[in-house]
């Protein structure tokens, strides 16, 4: 492990162990390097991987928060954040996501369909859950980014938004996912359905992997087979 990559882990753990939500502010550069007894240069090297990997984002002026880089004013999403419950989010999400892969299929770059590869292919190899979402998320974006309509991105990254600010509350056994996770197989099949341009394909697969997430999560919430 190099040097970056050890004082990432350390950044990441005080992060972890500070409780913060998405989007919360974390500690200034300056208290970061006393905690961690580093330099500003090599702290801003791990700030940049951890901001690579979709767990901060950085603001000139404001400082750094956790979470990917909204698009949207933060306000919105503290508000709607407490307005909304979690059957609301679910309901959104599979009536939006679905029609996402069916015009992704149709309209993503071959640029964005190798970045939705990478992206699966980091969710099987992520060391701990915190590091499988930061790229789960970071696919079902590329995922609506590539269905090249703005109007669309913006309600994914306000649905998003807010979907990652509320606390689930979901169980987790083990420290990762395990090999077999469902999700991983379900990715794969989305992802290869948007590369071979069939739309309808893709958006059964995401109708597919949406129902499995949130069997686990809240098996109480019927989602639509179709």
């Amino acid at each position: 492990m190099n040097e970056t990559t050890e004082l990432s882990q350390r950044l990441r753990d005080l992060i972890d162990s500070a409780g913060y939500r998405l989007n919360d502010r974390i500690l200034p550069e300056r208290e970061l390097c006393r905690r961690l007894d580093t330099t500003r240069n090599q702290l801003r090297k791990a700030l940049a991987d951890l901001e690579a990997q979709g767990l901060i984002w950085r603001h000139v002026g404001r400082g750094t928060f956790v979470g990917s880089r909204p698009v949207l004013n933060l306000q919105d999403v503290t508000y709607l954040r407490d307005q909304i419950k979690p059957e609301m989010v679910i309901t959104v999400r599979y009536s939006i996501e679905p029609e996402l892969a069916r015009l992704a299929a149709k309209y993503a770059s071959k640029s964005d369909c190798e970045q939705m590869k990478i992206c699966a292919e980091k969710c099987r190899e992520a060391k701990d859950w915190r590091a499988y979402e930061a790229w789960d998320n970071k696919l079902h974006h590329v995922i609506a980014r590539g269905t090249r309509n703005q109007l669309y991105l913006y309600f994914f990254e306000t649905l998003n938004s807010v979907r990652r600010s509320i606390v689930w509350g979901q169980p987790r056994d083990t420290r990762k996912p395990v090999p077999g996770y469902s999700s991983f197989v379900e990715h794969d099949a989305i992802v290869r359905a948007i590369t071979a341009r069939n739309g309808e394909l893709a958006m059964q697969m995401m109708q597919q992997h949406l129902r499995s997430v949130y069997s686990r999560m809240m098996p109480e919430i019927v989602l639509g087979e179709g």
